[in-house]
């Protein structure tokens, strides 16, 4: 039985180990329609956290299969696959959803995408996952506290990645049900910005320990996407460049 309102439209950043579980369990939960984000391919060596594709996918465009897996699953759930990368220039891809949920494994993408979602007043669930460790955060349309309360800015240096580092398949897992939870109780509250929705609250899994905590995320008001004197009011391509790797 469906859980969720057929006319929300919710974008998803990356169709990864975190976005595959998401798409999967909004879908069954009857969410009205999905936007997929990603200009990747499936790889093999991803299968274990990637639950939406099999080996006869790989090599194929992740939404291709991601769409062919989610019409089996949810044949009136209407599809709307975006094959590219999200940057500054593509930004509009975000246009017109009810939420975003953001799956990459890469912190421009994660900055670009919840400044992009502040500015336009849309709530936002943010995802992470690495080794046994994975993290989920659900920001107001309006923030505050908001992810760069959090996190502040794009970290200099090399960045931890999946492919670097590795990663825990099942923490992928709990992680994505994380965040399709948080989607589910930010379109069943009634508004998107009410207490009801969950907003400020950063969900933290440790998958060697078994253990699930909550910790409370405060406001910054000196933060300069959602803060009292706030810098950041459009996208400017600049701000989200890679980070950089001293050699």
């Amino acid at each position: 039985m469906g859980l969720a309102r057929k006319d929300a439209l919710v974008a998803i950043v990356g169709m990864g180990g975190l976005g595959c579980p998401v798409a999967l369990a909004l879908a069954r939960a009857g969410v009205g329609a999905l936007r997929l984000i990603d200009d990747d391919q499936v790889d093999r060596g991803n299968l274990h956290r990637q639950i939406l594709f099999s080996e006869r996918d790989v090599g194929r465009h992740k939404l291709d299969a991601a769409s062919d897996a989610l019409a089996r699953i949810a044949p009136s759930m209407r599809l709307d696959v975006r094959k590219t990368r999200l940057r500054p220039d593509t930004v509009s891809a975000l246009d017109g959803a009810d939420v975003i949920v953001e799956c990459s494994d890469q912190f421009a993408v994660k900055f670009l995408a919840s400044d992009a979602a502040f500015l336009a007043r849309t709530p936002i669930v943010v995802g992470a996952a690495i080794r046994w460790i994975g993290t989920a955060l659900s920001v107001g349309p309006r923030g505050g506290p908001c992810y760069r309360c959090l996190f502040e800015d794009i970290p200099d240096g090399a960045q931890a990645s999946c492919d670097v580092s590795g990663v825990v398949g099942p923490v992928c897992g709990v992680i994505g049900g994380l965040e399709a939870a948080l989607v589910l109780r930010i379109l069943d509250a009634p508004g998107i910005g009410h207490p009801e929705a969950g907003h400020g609250t950063l969900l933290r899994f440790d998958g060697r320990a078994d253990a699930l905590r909550a910790h409370p995320v405060s406001r910054r008001t000196s933060c300069p996407l959602c803060g009292v004197a706030r810098t950041i009011t459009s996208i400017e391509a600049g701000r989200y460049l890679p980070p950089r790797c001293d050699e």
